[in-house]
């Protein structure tokens, strides 16, 4: 009953081998998750290569799942045997702390990550502490819900945390697979969205998802033009830019958020910032309250993310096509 059978890369740069291990005896607050489908992203990426140096081998990645609750402890609430959950990146917080006891469980010192020491959703079961499993409404589609665990809460949840309003001109930088979903939730939070995107072949589809606007943030004329205008500008992109640039966007008071895992350090002046009061800022994914509060809105105006769906069985592949940067705009694993 506890074999799991999985897929493991056993070295950084591997392929994915079949890969079986034994669950232990399930604790009194944790559930089982027959999973149906799992979502890929670049942390799995950078999860199999180490690039963030906490890797455990052999890993199972896999932290945007969908599934049915098939097995609970006996002090789990909430969530029954059959109900269909999502787990994102947190599998698991200590729920005594100050940040878990004051709501930002995402905050906890001691949280689990559901890829970090541990396996996760390239199996066909995995394990979570029952407050991270988050119930998802029947009107949202099975097979495009995991990308919301991980992408969706990461760019929906600073909406919330500094009180974006719909009277705001936001921006985002980067339309991919954390992007194209922040332009349906800005757009539908009914702001004036403008996208930075340095594709022209994606104007279209970028307008189709909500953007009202698109600049070229290769082009200084362009950027120039820009000047002062955003209360709000939302990154998502992994690599640097000219951030001087897009402080020179911002209005006064305005913020640049960066969710996008940038590796090197941001060269920054202060007086672009002190003379407008202006911010810069990150954060991670979401509580679990705010996850619900996510599907609740994806629910109500019709959002999800845009997917290509693979076989598990076929889940290097699947990975070399992230890899390659080729997905439009998530990529799925049925399992």
């Amino acid at each position: 009953m506890n074999k799991v059978h999985a897929y493991a890369a056993k070295a950084p740069n591997s392929p994915l081998e079949p890969f079986e291990f034994t669950l232990p005896d399930l604790g009194p607050e944790q559930i089982d998750i027959r999973v149906e489908y799992c979502g890929i992203c670049h942390s799995d990426l950078s999860m199999l290569h180490n690039d963030w140096g906490m890797t455990t081998y052999p890993i199972v990645p896999g932290h945007e799942v969908v599934g049915r609750v098939e097995a609970v402890g006996s002090s789990v609430r909430r969530v029954k045997p059959g109900d269909r959950v999502g787990l994102g990146w947190f599998s698991g917080s200590c729920m005594s702390c100050p940040q878990c006891v004051g709501g930002d469980h995402n905050f906890c010192p001691t949280g689990e990550g559901t890829i970090v020491g541990r396996h996760g959703g390239f199996a066909d079961r995995v394990r979570s502490h029952w407050v991270w499993a988050t119930p998802i409404p029947e009107s949202i589609p099975a097979a495009s819900a995991g990308p919301l665990f991980c992408g969706g809460i990461t760019v929906f949840n600073p909406i919330l945390q500094f009180g974006v309003r719909p009277t705001d001109r936001v921006g985002v930088i980067g339309i991919g697979g954390l992007g194209h979903l922040a332009v349906q939730f800005l757009s539908k939070w009914g702001c004036e969205v403008t996208a930075f995107s340095s594709n022209p072949s994606k104007a279209a589809e970028i307008r189709g998802l909500g953007a009202h606007r698109i600049i070229d943030s290769r082009d200084p004329s362009a950027m120039q033009a820009e000047a002062g205008r955003f209360d709000f500008i939302l990154s998502t992109v992994n690599v640097t830019l000219d951030w001087a640039s897009f402080i020179a966007a911002l209005a006064p008071r305005g913020r640049l958020h960066h969710v996008g895992a940038v590796l090197e350090p941001f060269q920054i002046g202060a007086f672009p910032l002190i003379m407008g009061q202006r911010s810069v800022s990150g954060s991670p994914l979401g509580s679990p309250a705010n996850t619900a509060r996510m599907l609740d809105f994806c629910a109500r105006h019709q959002i999800a993310p845009i997917v290509e769906e693979f076989p598990l069985s076929e889940a290097n592949a699947a990975l070399e096509h992230l890899e390659k940067g080729s997905p439009r705009y998530r990529i799925v694993l049925k399992a």
